[in-house]
C-alpha cells in the first residue's frame, strides 16, 4: 500500500472538497477495506475531515457493506440514519432518513479496490452531484495507483 500517496491524494482533494461554504462536501472518510482479506481484520478509518468517529461507530456499516444488499437495508453512520436512492456497479448514494436539516443530507458512498469512500453533504439534487463528482475525482486518483 503507497500510503504516501493515498495521504498526499487525501490531502489535495480535502482541501478543496470539504468543509467550508461554497464546498460541495460537509464530510467525509476514508475507510481501508479489503473484501477479500480475513474476516478477523477489522476495517479502519484511514483519513477523516469535518467529523470524528471511531471504528466502532461504523461496524453497523461495514457489516451492511459486507451483507452487499444494499437496496433492502438501511444502515447508519454516527447518529445518521440512512436509505438508499440509486446504486451503481461500485457507488451508490444514500438520503439520511433522520435529518432535522430543512433540505435534507446524503451521502455518496464509492467502493475502491482498497478503500470505501463516504462522502457526505447537504441539500438535494444539486448538492448530491456536486458531491459526486467531488467523491468521483478522489476515488479516481485512488484507482490510477490501484488503491
Amino acid at each position: 500500500m503507497d500510503w504516501a500517496f493515498v495521504r498526499k491524494a487525501w490531502d489535495k482533494w480535502a482541501s478543496g472538497s470539504i468543509g467550508t461554504f461554497g464546498q460541495p462536501l460537509k464530510a467525509a472518510l476514508l475507510i481501508n477495506y479489503d473484501p477479500t482479506g480475513p474476516s478477523r481484520l477489522l476495517s479502519t478509518i484511514a483519513e477523516q475531515e469535518g467529523i470524528l468517529l471511531n471504528p466502532i461507530e461504523l461496524n453497523q456499516f461495514i457489516d451492511f457493506i459486507k451483507r452487499d444488499k444494499p437496496q433492502n437495508e438501511s444502515f447508519s453512520i454516527g447518529s445518521n440514519q440512512y436509505i438508499m436512492t440509486s446504486v451503481h456497479e461500485n457507488w451508490f448514494c444514500a438520503r439520511c432518513m433522520n435529518t432535522i436539516k430543512h433540505a435534507g443530507e446524503g451521502v455518496v458512498i464509492v467502493q475502491t479496490t482498497a478503500f470505501i469512500l463516504v462522502a457526505m453533504y447537504d441539500g438535494s439534487i444539486a448538492a448530491a452531484s456536486r458531491a459526486m463528482a467531488s467523491a468521483d475525482q478522489l476515488s479516481w486518483q485512488l484507482g490510477r495507483k490501484n488503491l
